[in-house]
């Protein structure tokens, strides 16, 4: 039995269409997972209806084993953070703080003590008397999750708690939240649509699209081993190539390209694979006959570029290439398709240079061709 466990949950604003349908989901004590996906897929309607501020059309959700599906939000001693902070801008950090254990009619002498505890574990001691426009994005964020905490939540509900901050501030507070939970060893939900937050911080990722959950699962089984070409596509497998299947065998399959024929290495189950690496590459479990189109999808940064032909590669065209700091990506062309390169190493190409772009099986994701109707 899971610490935090939603049973065939139907819920959203309208009845007769509900965002979640039919979500079955649960969370271990002490485990970070984040809810990954679009906007619209229904991860913070699914973060709502657990905090009790949705009430599910059908469906059971449970909290260390009892039914809080009719609990309203004050009694469910679960804790939020929200985007946008949601500070009240004429207290001060102490009062936001202590707000929630006034409510609770907590004693004055356990507010102080449990207010500074919590300012201690988030790294804003000696900031109690500022009022929020005097803090920075970071520090407010911050004064948000010591809120969330004082009340010593059972579960702590994050909902894209970062959103608002640049980069740098991201990076620091992913790092900032990840110590806390382990330090606090408390059980969090961090909804986001940013993969880099989710596979950074999580124990477990769960990636959504239309009210139901695609694929769950270990932050670098998720990336390298994605389960449909759903979340294929929403991780990063930006570059598509269309190809026929020309010949299918127990232990290769040969893809026609325009001009070129790939031989990909297939073991048991459907799966392409390189010896003496931990991942393989997916192929699809709807896989489809000899003689239908696919698409082979990969990633940017999984190809490489160069100037001699192998088995396994494209010839293309570089349109021009772009210093990215970590590398240079490139934009190269093959007939009417176009690919990008990552390249964080080896020579620089120039526009107009004709070289292989060298695919790396256990990197593919091989899908069907959609079919686009009019």
């Amino acid at each position: 039995m899971g610490f935090l466990e939603l049973e065939h949950v139907y819920a959203g604003y309208a009845k007769g269409e509900p965002v979640l349908k039919d979500f079955s989901f649960s969370v271990e004590k002490g485990t970070l997972v984040s809810l990954l996906g679009p906007s619209g897929c229904g991860k913070t309607t699914a973060l709502r209806t657990i905090a009790g501020f949705l009430s599910p059309f059908q469906g059971v959700i449970r909290l260390e084993g009892r039914d809080i599906t009719a609990l309203p939000p004050h009694k469910r001693n679960i804790g939020l953070v929200f985007q946008n902070y949601a500070l009240f801008p004429h207290l001060t950090v102490f009062d936001n703080v202590a707000f929630g254990l006034r409510m609770r009619k907590v004693s004055q002498g356990d507010i102080k003590t449990r207010v500074r505890k919590a300012l201690e574990i988030t790294d804003l001691s000696g900031l109690e008397n500022r009022l929020p426009s005097q803090l920075s994005g970071g520090q407010r964020q911050r004064v948000a999750l010591s809120r969330a905490l004082v009340i010593e939540p059972n579960l702590l509900l994050l909902d894209e708690p970062l959103s608002n901050l640049d980069a740098k501030l991201r990076v620091s507070m992913r790092a900032e939240l990840s110590r806390i939970q382990k330090t606090l060893g408390i059980t969090m939900i961090y909804v986001t649509h940013d993969q880099v937050e989710a596979l950074s911080l999580s124990n477990e990722v769960v990636v959504m699209q239309g009210g139901r959950i695609e694929q769950r699962g270990a932050p670098r089984e998720i990336y390298r081993r994605p389960a449909t070409p759903f979340v294929a596509q929403f991780l990063g497998y930006d570059n598509r190539m269309l190809a026929t299947l020309i010949k299918k065998t127990s232990s290769q399959w040969v893809l026609k390209t325009t001009v070129e024929e790939l031989s990909l290495p297939v073991s048991e189950g459907g799966l392409a694979t390189v010896e003496g690496r931990d991942s393989t590459s997916q192929i699809d479990s709807t896989f489809p006959k000899e003689g239908e189109e696919v698409e082979i999808l990969f990633r940017p940064e999984d190809v490489r570029l160069s100037d001699v032909p192998s088995s396994l590669s494209v010839k293309v065209t570089v349109l021009f290439g772009t210093f990215m700091g970590k590398g240079i990506q490139y934009l190269v062309r093959k007939g009417e398709e176009e690919y990008t390169v990552l390249c964080t190493e080896g020579p620089s190409y120039e526009e107009g240079q004709t070289l292989y772009l060298q695919l790396d099986p256990h990197t593919l994701f091989v899908k069907r061709k959609e079919v686009v109707h009019a």
